[in-house]
């Protein structure tokens, strides 16, 4: 990641350091732990993400790592809001796999082992965001990984590179520890958080009726 990349990130993630998922980081005292920010307010819609996504990850035809769901307001304003697989701190994708394909890495990662996977779509059933789906090329469950063979490379993850506004921001979840508890005064959101998935997607400026 490159030194400006790190910048945007500690100076856009300021707010998770209230939050659960990074106390439960900390303790445990993980050298890193991966997150996104998505400023709902720069996202206009053109999805360019899942576009790059799609290429990146060769996603059949039909299928989606990510989306972008759209939200009318009563007055007539659009809102888009970008979705993925969240990469839980306590994914209830995991338990439900019978074989262990499903696992989260010690970085935080929550990812699928084709190998193992015999395609039951038990963890397909179990994500509370609808992230997952079953590949109808490989016959496995797929989803987004957040590029983990990008991270490997020293890169971003293909949507947060393509996206033309900064709308994403990704980086390593430790590196916010000492910094301020909101974003311009904006309050930092999750989706689903009653789920107690304690998710590592951040919102900003997220729709109050999108949680309800």
């Amino acid at each position: 990641m490159s030194k400006t990349s790190r910048r945007g990130f500690l100076g856009a993630v300021s707010a998770l350091v209230v939050l659960p998922a990074l106390s439960a980081a900390s303790a445990v005292g993980e050298s890193k732990r991966y997150a996104m920010l998505i400023d709902v307010d720069k996202c206009y819609g053109c999805m360019a993400c899942v576009v790059a996504c799609a290429a990146e990850n060769n996603v059949p035809l039909g299928s989606f790592r990510t989306w972008v769901e759209h939200l009318v307001k009563p007055e007539g304003m659009r809102i888009f809001i970008p979705k993925q697989c969240n990469h839980c701190d306590d994914p209830p994708c995991v338990p439900p796999c019978p074989t262990g394909a499903t696992y989260k890495t010690p970085d935080g990662l929550v990812l699928v082992n084709d190998e193992l996977c015999i395609g039951c779509g038990a963890c397909v059933k179990a994500c509370p965001y609808g992230a997952r789906y079953i590949n109808p090329v490989k016959g496995v469950a797929d989803k987004c990984t957040f590029c983990d063979h990008r991270l490997k490379a020293g890169l971003l993850p293909a949507c947060v590179e393509a996206c033309p506004t900064s709308a994403r921001i990704f980086g390593p979840l430790h590196e916010v520890n000492e910094l301020s508890k909101t974003i311009n005064s904006r309050p930092v959101q999750v989706l689903k958080p009653h789920t107690g998935a304690r998710p590592q997607i951040y919102y900003i400026s997220l729709p109050d009726e999108v949680n309800r």
